[in-house]
């Protein structure tokens, strides 16, 4: 997967269970530095769990990690001294101010950059003298991305960036990523967002019950599905059987019917023909290409967001 690129981090075999429930269960990857590496699936699929112990929260069961070129059994203080962590939550003080917050975590590092460069890379120099708790979600959530960066990281970890964030301020935050990546940062981010995965990543590992179930560029990952087109309309009500008669394969989920065709127009064509005779009215009917959305549908036999 890297191209001959350098490796900023790897993992190998790496397990972690709690009680009976294997949270991580083989999980293995490579992150090769300059690149936006993304760890994707539902909630509950291991994601957190995952990065926490990259993060050196948590002590893996076993596996093996390699970080900055060196192999290592837990995250070391050297080298999470090079790496920056947002977290789901926060949690910052309330009633700090936000250049507070930044220089209380500037405090934390030998060499820290300067608060106002931060706050200007995270787009907060008007918000400088706001109190936390008169942030948006937007800000928040921009405020907690300037903290991970106060120490000039290397290897970034944004867990969940954009969860509960309107579409403008998520928008916001995938301009910082865009940004951090141009400036040769490495970050591994999680998300259950399929287009966030598709506009940031240049590696997707999709994950699902604590385990990997396929990885490779946004492209690669499509292109399993082959180049065939979708036609996607709610159908309801509509029984097994009603099909018959379609050409293509068809898939049912929970109210959405996906027609998958190499001949669009003779697809359409026919699903009009058939729409007709079975009065049934294609609702919502959306023309597309495979999104990573499908790649999961197709390996697990459900939607992401279920």
């Amino acid at each position: 997967m890297s191209n001959g690129q350098q490796l900023l981090l790897a993992v190998r075999d790496l397990r972690k269970s709690y009680g009976g429930v294997q949270a991580v269960d083989g999980v293995s990857f490579s992150v090769p530095a300059g690149t936006v590496f993304t760890l994707l699936g539902p909630n509950g699929a291991g994601k957190t769990t995952t990065l926490e112990i990259l993060e050196g929260i948590r002590d893996a069961d076993s596996g093996e990690i390699e970080m900055f070129g060196t192999r290592v059994r837990r995250v070391t203080a050297v080298s999470k001294g090079r790496m920056g962590v947002l977290l789901q939550e926060g949690g910052f003080e309330p009633y700090l101010k936000v250049r507070e917050v930044l220089h209380l975590f500037a405090s934390f590092f030998d060499r820290p950059r300067p608060v106002t460069e931060v706050l200007a890379e995270v787009s907060l120099e008007d918000k400088a003298g706001a109190l936390v708790r008169h942030l948006s979600g937007g800000q928040k959530q921009r405020l907690a991305l300037g903290a991970a960066l106060i120490n000039d990281p290397d290897l970034v970890f944004l867990d969940e960036p954009t969860t509960g964030l309107d579409p403008q301020a998520r928008r916001n935050i995938w301009a910082i990523i865009e940004r951090l990546k141009g400036e040769g940062k490495t970050i591994v981010l999680t998300t259950h967002y399929m287009e966030e995965a598709e506009a940031l990543s240049d590696e997707v590992c999709i994950m699902d019950h604590g385990r990997v179930i396929a990885d490779g560029t946004p492209r690669e990952l499509t292109a399993q599905l082959s180049q065939d087109t979708w036609i996607e309309f709610d159908a309801p009500d509509l029984a097994p059987g009603a099909w018959a008669g379609l050409a293509g394969e068809i898939q049912r989920d929970g109210a959405t019917a996906t027609l998958k065709t190499s001949d669009l127009v003779g697809a359409l064509d026919a699903l009009l023909r058939w729409s007709r005779e079975k009065q049934v009215p294609l609702r919502n009917m959306v023309v597309r290409q495979p999104n990573l959305e499908d790649v999961f549908l197709s390996l697990t036999g459900r939607r992401l967001r279920e």
